[in-house]
């Protein structure tokens, strides 16, 4: 273990859930703890749909990067809020179409941070990084990531589950319009988010009796997030309608995300 390892490590928090862990158990991971599993089980008995809304999230990360790495020609991508490690994270799924994809993932979880380093390699004819900050501090996460992406090209920013995280009072809207306006044009902002419901908005009150905040939003305040920006279509939708594969018969949840262009 490196000494960097080693204080990441030292930085966690066990009694304390975490958003990158309760989702890492409503997927049906290991990396988690007591706190998280208590969390996440409150909010299963509450609305136990709650687990479609997490395989919702990484279907649409799997559709986005396949329409940006693809049809879009993007070859860099900053992930904010990356989570733990699974099966098709954005490296894999990027590089998969164009090897020379570079990626940067940005989490403050230690645990993240820490099996992000050990589990996730590059391949070697792109480029991996992972940056220790908070989606909170847009301005080090754009200098950091300037240490691996090029913005004068293109860049897809991937904000899956993130913005929910990020109460009112912190700004969610100056933060992605920091990052947007650190973007050329032809760059693309993902955004996938849970909406306010009565059953969603009883859910998230059970959670922060847990000590995991979250904050739901509405369908317009998440088309909000994307002014300026112009939406592939279908939009802002719920998400298993954006895009499904050939063959699928998705039906609506209560889970909303878009994909905007800058002009």
């Amino acid at each position: 273990m490196t000494n960097s390892d080693a204080d990441l490590q030292a930085r966690l928090n066990a009694d304390q859930p975490h958003s990158a862990r309760i989702w890492n158990y409503l997927l049906g991971g290991k990396d988690n703890f007591g706190a998280d599993r208590n969390a996440a089980d409150a909010v299963l008995a509450q609305l136990p749909e709650i687990r479609d809304f997490a395989r919702a999230g990484r279907g649409f990360l799997t559709r986005a990067i396949g329409y940006l790495a693809g049809e879009a020609g993007i070859r860099q991508f900053l992930d904010l809020g990356t989570g733990l490690p699974t099966a098709d994270n954005t490296h894999e799924l990027a590089q998969r179409i164009a090897p020379t994809s570079k990626i940067v993932y940005v989490d403050n979880d230690p645990l993240v941070l820490v099996h992000a380093r050990a589990l996730l390699t590059s391949d070697p004819r792109g480029a991996t990084n992972y940056i220790d900050a908070d989606v909170r501090d847009p301005e080090k996460i754009l200098q950091a990531a300037r240490a691996t992406l090029d913005f004068e090209q293109p860049v897809a920013v991937m904000m899956i589950g993130i913005l929910g995280h990020i109460p009112d009072s912190d700004e969610p809207a100056r933060i992605v319009r920091t990052i947007v306006d650190a973007l050329p044009a032809g760059s693309y902002l993902a955004i996938n988010d849970s909406i306010t419901t009565p059953a969603n908005d009883d859910a998230v009150e059970t959670a922060k009796n847990e000590g995991a905040n979250y904050h739901l939003r509405t369908v317009e305040q998440i088309t909000a997030f994307f002014d300026g920006l112009e939406l592939v279509e279908p939009g802002v939708i719920s998400t298993p309608l954006w895009r499904p594969a050939p063959g699928a018969t998705p039906g609506e949840i209560a889970v909303y995300c878009g994909l905007g262009r800058k002009p």
